[in-house]
């Protein structure tokens, strides 16, 4: 579910692109294998519909953008080096830089774009440093199966750093309400809503307002909002972050807007912090794919 003007964008889009689209660079394609748009500020995924499918695709963004230098709500901003308030990589000072870290709102390249018949594979990187210790890149493969987004971090400096982060993946639903998000039973998880007072999940998580949970899990997950079954594997990760508003509505956000996302994303927060030293990788990753709907028997 994206906006009418980024609609007509890929609309009038035969194979691949770039275009200015609400003050930012995109890069879009529409192939036989299916449909991608990403942001160039922040390599922010906005859009992805496989090949062949009906629905308007498996992620959700604002009809109202914010402009320039806000970031975009919707689709899967990355939230890097830190997230929310876990700032042990935050080197400004007093630790008051943006929320959810520096990559959202930078400048990244597309340096590579790497096609064949049954998808794309796309590798970027910031345009200008974005901490004097770490270097992110990211890898996007798209093709009619499914999506991966990687967000792969290297430690170039000479001190060991605690690093967190997210796939804050905005997931495009029918109606948020009707949403339940299967694999998470027996979970322990803080509830960010309640100062991050604890739990143990009972079932599948439904969405009744506002909820705000950090679940302890690496477990593969599927989003069923009645009229898709999403599948949601992840990597690098043993934060499983379920978030939706409720009435609590972001300014850029109607209430009819966010009846249809809910976001569970792949994250590393203050119970799995990723420490890195000198050398090393971590990688952060997410795959969606489309689940068939169980059947009911006769």
């Amino acid at each position: 579910m994206i906006p009418a003007s980024l609609r007509e964008l890929l609309d009038g889009t035969r194979g691949q692109r770039q275009a200015q689209w609400a003050g930012r660079l995109l890069w879009l394609a529409n192939e036989t294998w299916g449909e991608l748009a990403v942001s160039l500020q922040g390599a922010q995924i906005l859009h992805f519909r496989p090949g062949g499918s009906d629905a308007e695709g498996w992620l959700w963004v604002t009809p109202t953008p914010a402009p320039l230098p806000g970031a975009i709500r919707g689709g899967i901003p990355l939230c890097w080096p830190w997230f929310a308030d876990e700032r042990g990589a935050d080197e400004s000072p007093d630790r008051t830089g943006p929320f959810h870290g520096t990559a959202r709102k930078a400048d990244w390249r597309l340096d590579a774009v790497d096609e064949h018949e049954e998808g794309v594979e796309l590798h970027l990187s910031p345009c200008e440093p974005l901490h004097s210790q770490l270097a992110p890149r990211v890898v996007i493969q798209a093709n009619a199966q499914r999506l991966h987004l990687e967000l792969v971090t290297e430690h170039v400096g000479t001190t060991p750093i605690k690093l967190t982060g997210a796939l804050h993946s905005y997931l495009a639903v029918a109606n948020s309400a009707d949403c339940r998000v299967e694999g998470l039973n027996g979970a322990r998880y803080l509830d960010k809503r309640h100062g991050f007072s604890e739990g143990v999940q009972q079932g599948e998580v439904g969405v009744r307002g506002a909820i705000d949970r950090i679940f302890e899990s690496n477990r593969e997950l599927v989003l069923d909002d009645g009229e898709r079954r999403l599948r949601i594997a992840k990597q690098g990760s043993d934060s499983t972050v379920v978030w939706h508003p409720g009435d609590v509505l972001p300014k850029d956000t109607s209430a009819d807007a966010a009846a249809h996302f809910l976001c569970v994303e792949a994250a590393c927060t203050r119970l799995d912090p990723v420490w890195l030293v000198p050398g090393a990788q971590h990688l952060l990753g997410t795959t969606l794919s489309c689940d068939t709907h169980p059947t009911t028997e006769p």
